[in-house]
């Protein structure tokens, strides 16, 4: 698990772009596509705006991307709360980026069909039981919580689907939600957590200071079978020692 922190939000959201640029021409490379799971929050936005930049992904195949998400809120695709349509508006819109390359959670249908329908088009995609993500990139909440996977919920335990329909009792405004399972995102290539103010400074202490516990915070139950990372701002960082 690799810590790195940058000076500011805007360094952490380049960076993180251009690490899209760069694990993006590597998968094209080995395998022909690359196949990315996105996630909401703010700070996975402000990376996605960096990537409608044409300077950080000139390189970029787009005709060969896929775009996928590690979950959604049970809202139509035009609401605001939208993980799906945030990117649209600020990435999906401003690129060169097939339509048929886009694989959306149906946060409008009702949350079981939806997390079902979701299921079937990972596996028609992938042709496996989990999916085998090029690249997943996460945010994490105050409560340690992560893609929809928050504490206390019914899908921490759930291993033999990749996406999952997730009550949220402490969302009241969006209470379902569509997620990724663990199986489904520790099967990733590369995973980079994106973590951003100092609100969430006391959280990744425990995460990067403490063994994960039981029940572990959901964060801590990220383990890939590929490669770990973490990208930081300053504040986020600033109760962590020599950094």
């Amino acid at each position: 698990m690799a810590l790195s922190v940058f000076r500011s939000p805007d360094v952490l959201a380049r960076h993180a772009a251009r690490e899209f640029s760069t694990r993006g021409g590597a998968a094209i490379a080995a395998r022909g596509r690359f196949a990315v799971a996105l996630s909401g929050g703010t700070t996975p936005r402000a990376m996605l705006e960096k990537l409608a930049d044409a300077d950080l992904t000139a390189d970029v195949d787009w005709d060969r991307v896929h775009v996928f998400w590690s979950d959604e809120r049970c809202v139509p695709p035009e609401n605001e709360a939208s993980n799906y349509g945030t990117a649209r508006r600020v990435l999906l819109d401003r690129v060169p980026l097939p339509p048929d390359n886009v694989h959306r959670m149906r946060g409008e249908l009702e949350p079981q069909s939806a997390a079902q329908r979701y299921g079937d088009d990972l596996s028609a995609f992938f042709g496996a039981v989990q999916p085998r993500f090029d690249l997943i990139y996460l945010g994490l909440g105050t409560d340690g919580h992560t893609a929809s996977l928050f504490p206390g919920t019914a899908a921490l335990a759930v291993t033999n689907v990749a996406c999952v329909a997730n009550h949220v009792a402490s969302d009241a405004a969006h209470s379902w939600r569509l997620t990724l399972t663990y199986p489904a995102i520790n099967a990733g290539r590369a995973v980079i957590f994106l973590v951003q103010g100092v609100a969430k400074a006391p959280v990744l202490r425990q995460i990067m200071t403490t063994p994960a516990l039981t029940p572990a915070l959901p964060a801590q139950m990220i383990s890939p079978d590929g490669e770990l990372f973490w990208f930081a701002d300053a504040a986020a960082a600033s109760t962590l020692e020599d950094r």
